[in-house]
């Protein structure tokens, strides 16, 4: 009987994920670049990059490939917690990267950078994501030009302390300030044990942020102009992706009472474009 059930539910979740993208193709959307994540093993590197590292925001978690695997159709990331020596300690540092003398918990960030970059497109992610006591899981977009935030970001999806949110961030006359369009919607452990539909549609009118096709957030482009002075539209230029999962820092909250290991569950990303 739980067999039946089984296969009955893969054939509705192949029936959902199809009829998706045949509203796409009719929504005159062409398919241009997809990882189905099917292969097990190491995510593809014709697409992907890892970083490495203590990397943004005092995270807890030391970054690492092997964290980052392809199992059974899915790419997971895993967060774990696990001591070892901080290989970058500094006796004395003030740079939080290199002033922790053991690592406490180690995690994966994939990246796209310098493999595949897109300007324009409807993007699509279905995933599942742990939404435990100081889980930061992540999928994001940056631009190819300009340090942060001047070079804009997207995040289409992002998780921290029982909220998702939708953020598009620009530059400001001051480094490393960044200026934030952002929405929010509260979810519980019920709501994240199910797979769910991330999307962006975004062209050269506006950036339209969705999951399971209601509207999180949408900002027209012309609106996105680095409030600098410099005249220069972050959204006018190619941006990579990145699928992340953090840990605490200035945003996940607490770690210490969650056991671990945690996964971060991505079944397919696609990229579509408008002829």
């Amino acid at each position: 009987m739980c067999r039946i059930v089984y296969i009955i539910l893969l054939i509705m979740v192949c029936s959902s994920i199809k009829a998706q993208h045949d509203k796409n193709i009719s929504e005159g959307y062409k398919l241009v670049w997809a990882d189905e994540f099917n292969k097990d093993g190491v995510p593809d590197s014709a697409s992907w990059s890892y970083e490495k590292g203590f990397v943004r925001n005092e995270e807890h978690q030391w970054y690492q490939p092997e964290n980052a695997y392809c199992k059974n159709g899915y790419l997971i990331l895993e967060a774990r917690k696990e001591n070892k020596p901080n290989p970058n300690y500094i006796a004395g540092s003030k740079d939080w990267r290199t002033n922790r003398k053991n690592i406490e918990y180690t995690s994966a960030s994939i990246i796209t950078r310098h493999k595949q970059q897109w300007l324009y497109g409807r993007f699509e992610m279905r995933g599942k994501i742990d939404v435990s006591k100081g889980m930061w899981p992540a999928w994001w977009m940056l631009g190819e030009n300009k340090p942060w935030p001047s070079n804009g970001e997207i995040d289409i999806m992002e998780y921290y302390r029982d909220s998702l949110l939708a953020n598009i961030a620009i530059g400001t006359a001051i480094p490393y300030k960044a200026y934030w369009y952002s929405r929010k919607k509260p979810v519980d452990a019920a709501w994240a044990a199910q797979f769910h539909l991330w999307r962006m549609d975004w062209d050269s009118t506006a950036i339209a942020l969705y999951v399971d096709d209601a509207l999180m957030l949408k900002v027209p482009v012309n609106d996105l102009m680095n409030k600098d002075g410099s005249g220069f539209n972050p959204f006018k230029q190619p941006q990579y992706m990145l699928f992340d999962f953090a840990i605490g820092g200035m945003n996940g909250g607490d770690p210490s009472q969650t056991t671990f290991p945690k996964t971060f569950q991505v079944d397919y990303v696609r990229v579509y474009r408008k002829d």
